[in-house]
């Protein structure tokens, strides 16, 4: 991005221009004593226009293929865009077909991309002649005096701020993804819209490289797997958002928390256990009641009020005031896999990434602001580690601190929020991990670390969150008796390492695409017979085997076992352990291992030693050690 303190010839790849730090249109008049720069297509915000002009593009190719449609908003979004468009029947496969041709068409018209300037009256005047009902709410709802714009490429208009290239000639590579429904701003009172997604990219190779990716991530998709592998499901009739963890599910699960318990223990952790509901006035004392309210469920119990728990810390928090704690019992580390209910709309709902039950890996850490550092960089060490060793090597960083323009919303002191944010900043640095800070995005409660894990295909999953919290202390006068003898008020940071279980192994699924280490199958052995002649020695093996403390499955049908081994692979299975005539009269095994095929026979304590290896070592691949 050049910069120029004067007006100059733009260069070749400028497709914007930054006034005094305002995006517009490239042509837009520009004082000569104005900041400028140049804004071109490989920079993010250069992309962003991209995708912006190429959904009005996709509008435009609406309204002449479909007439009477009605466009409501059209914004660029990560990779691409989306269009939410009121049509009296719902888009079908063949119509985004259709749509696709007719951008094409449009696009190679060249039609150029002209920005306008116009009064409110006009603009009502323009979007009433042309029926278009939502554009004239949106101008209706806009405050008094603010100016308004409209972009023309052909005959198409619409009421936008921009900016955008200058001319659908220059959006070429680009694709319709899918129609999913909307309700108008979001709101269910309101109309459902269709929502058409697409994708734009500056080049036909980068286009073509992330749809492969799409591809790819759509073979992971957790709801196909999980249905596949039977770990979980979702049943209407009981009520959306609300997981079954089937058994397979139900022992990677399991796993996963026994895993957590002891590392938590081993770290000075305590672990504890509280009820689901609670009375209301709990909520009301930690402010959850009036601020949150809406996201919770609130039942009538002998006439008094009980909420089913949104959050765990004020069950948390009621432990550690069962007793007066001086500060040589500090820091007191409380956790748990603690389940919440939080009301969602059910247009958001999404397997297990989005729900309305989950369970957390919560824990809330009462110290001295002496201890806070430490305890921060503790927790970011026990967050790497915990990801790691699920096999997540990349992460993104973000330091939410609060607005230094206006520090009006925030609970707290200033002096408070500084040593907060500082602690956190140092914690990072001194483990020497980088960080994007975002001011202005801290909860009003206290400064945050959000780590997200990318996945096998670079991809972020939302998971530790290392919170402080100046609110909840005063909410409840969460105290310590000092050195001095005087009671202080706690510092308390809450956090989580994985984040909710739901999301978590809903992610992992789609991180393995379902083969997962052999610590963490489910069925981590599947022995099958060649002939029902082999079955008494088969159940010998299989009591070996689940001796030595592994899970192991047995397929004695009377089936050809090539369809067994099609059925293991399919259920991905790291160890499998054919049996015929010669493996019964030697004492072996016939080894299949995933992803190496048929590695030979093998006397049955030789196996055991294999697979326990991979599960003590928590290997990613079966066989590696």
């Amino acid at each position: 991005m050049a910069v120029h303190s004067e007006l100059k010839k733009p260069p070749k790849d400028a497709i914007a221009i930054k006034v005094n730090g305002n995006l517009v249109d490239l042509d837009r008049p520009v004082s000569p004593d104005a900041q400028v720069e140049y804004v071109s297509l490989d920079s993010e915000e250069g992309l962003e226009i991209l995708r912006h002009s190429t959904a009005h593009l996709m509008a435009q190719a609406v309204l002449e293929l479909f007439p009477g449609a009605q466009l409501t908003i059209g914004p660029p979004i990560d990779n691409g865009f989306y269009y939410d468009i009121d049509y009296e029947r719902p888009f079908t496969p063949e119509d985004m077909k259709e749509i696709e041709k007719r951008m094409a068409r449009l696009s190679k018209r060249g039609f150029p991309i002209e920005r306008e300037d116009i009064d409110r009256g006009a603009a009502l005047k323009l979007f009433e002649e042309r029926k278009e009902s939502y554009k004239v709410e949106m101008i209706n709802d806009l405050p008094e005096g603010e100016a308004l714009s409209i972009y023309r490429q052909g005959d198409f208009v619409d009421l936008c701020r921009g900016p955008h290239m200058s001319s659908t000639a220059k959006l070429k590579h680009y694709k319709l993804l899918s129609v999913a429904g909307a309700y108008w701003r979001g709101d269910e009172k309101n109309k459902m819209l269709q929502r058409i997604y697409g994708i734009a990219f500056r080049t036909r190779e980068e286009l073509d490289a992330h749809i492969q990716k799409l591809e790819e991530a759509k073979a992971r998709d957790h709801r196909v797997l999980g249905k596949q592998l039977g770990l979980f499901l979702v049943d209407e009739n009981a009520g959306p958002g609300l997981i079954y963890w089937q058994p397979n599910g139900n022992i990677l699960r399991k796993t996963i928390e026994r895993f957590w318990e002891d590392e938590h223990e081993r770290r000075g952790y305590q672990l504890v256990t509280i009820p689901h509901i609670a009375r209301d006035e709990l909520f009301k004392i930690s402010g959850h009641y009036d601020f949150y309210r809406e996201n919770m469920y609130v039942l009538n119990i002998d006439e008094n009020e009980y909420v089913l728990k949104p959050m765990n810390c004020p069950g948390h928090i009621l432990i550690y005031q069962q007793e007066t704690r001086s500060y040589r019992e500090l820091p007191y580390r409380l956790a748990e896999m603690g389940t919440v209910y939080r009301y969602e709309r059910s247009g958001v709902l999404h397997g297990m990434l989005r729900v309305r039950g989950f369970t957390q890996d919560d824990a809330h850490i009462f110290c001295t602001p002496e201890q806070a550092e430490d305890e921060v960089v503790a927790v970011i060490d026990l967050a790497r580690f915990m990801l790691e060793t699920f096999g997540y090597e990349n992460f993104e960083v973000e330091l939410s601190v609060h607005d230094s323009d206006d520090f009006s919303k925030y609970a707290g002191t200033l002096e408070d929020w500084e040593a907060a944010e500082t602690a956190l900043k140092r914690a990072l640095e001194i483990r020497e991990i980088p960080y994007k800070r975002i001011e202005g995005e801290a909860a009003f409660y206290g400064p945050k670390i959000d780590i997200k894990m990318l996945d096998a295909l670079g991809r972020g999953w939302q998971g530790p969150t290392i919170q402080f919290d100046f609110n909840l202390p005063k909410r409840f006068d969460l105290r310590y008796v000092g050195a001095d003898g005087g009671r202080h008020l706690v510092v308390m940071i809450h956090r989580t390492v994985l984040g909710s279980m739901e999301r978590f192994v809903g992610g992992l699924v789609e991180h393995f695409a379902g083969a997962f280490p052999t610590w963490l199958a489910p069925v981590q052995a599947k022995i099958m017979t060649i002939t029902d002649d082999q079955i008494p020695y088969a159940k010998k093996v299989e009591e070996t085997l689940r001796g030595g403390g592994l899970r192991v499955r047995s397929d004695f049908r009377n089936e050809k076992i090539g369809k067994k081994i099609r059925e293991a692979q399919m259920e991905k299975v790291p160890y499998m352990l054919v049996i015929g005539a010669r493996e019964a009269e030697a004492g072996q095994v016939a080894l299949r291992v995933r992803g190496k095929g048929d590695t030979g026979a093998l006397g049955l304590e030789d196996v055991l030693r294999q697979i326990r290896s991979d599960v003590e070592s928590r290997a990613f691949s079966p066989g590696e050690n």
